[in-house]
């Protein structure tokens, strides 16, 4: 599959968007409907690897895990979800497990993974905030990077696809590089 982007500069004017309010919440066992079906979406499924319901539920039940159902106003009352995993972690490592979002091109993945990164490193306490992306989900990646994820690695093939394998790219962001860019941020710095 090929996924056609617009570019840094497109991806600069992204970045310089407001991002539209968004709220987390706790996903309910009554939410998982919702979330299974948003992962089998034909647009979302080839960037994710879908989980069975049961994984969902231990997700939601298992104090090492954060599942929470994105809520976007009133335009998206239910926008998509997110999985932490590792908050319990003693080496204060928090993985970004999944991000799965049914509106695209809103900036409501930019504003979630700011979200996201500000309450691994405030509210749980991280050093480090990782997770691994499909090499095929370009603009995921570019997202990651403007956000100031860098690149720890990849796993080469470790994927089975539909038509074939397909590698994970491993990254990261360190609680000082964080700090750094809310500091950007409030300064006015454009950041990307």
């Amino acid at each position: 599959m090929t996924l056609i982007t617009d570019g840094a500069q497109g991806e600069a004017a992204r970045a310089a968007r407001p991002t539209p309010p968004l709220r987390l919440r706790p996903t309910m066992l009554s939410d998982l409907d919702f979330v299974i079906s948003v992962e089998e979406d034909p647009a979302n499924r080839p960037f994710i690897t879908p989980w069975e319901r049961t994984q969902h539920e231990g997700a939601v039940r298992f104090p090492d895990f954060r599942h929470f159902i994105i809520e976007a106003g009133e335009r998206w009352p239910s926008a998509g979800f997110v999985i932490l995993q590792g908050c319990r972690n003693p080496h204060r490592s928090v993985e970004l497990k999944r991000l799965v979002l049914q509106p695209k091109g809103q900036g409501l993945g930019r504003g979630c993974v700011r979200l996201l990164a500000d309450m691994a490193f405030r509210d749980l306490g991280a050093h480090r905030f990782w997770l691994d992306v499909k090499s095929r989900n370009v603009r995921a990646q570019q997202l990651y990077r403007s956000e100031g994820f860098v690149e720890e690695g990849r796993l080469r093939e470790s994927v089975r696809t539909d038509d074939g394998y397909d590698t994970l790219i491993v990254m990261s962001l360190l609680e000082a590089e964080h700090r750094a860019l809310q500091r950007a941020r409030a300064g006015g710095a454009s950041v990307t």
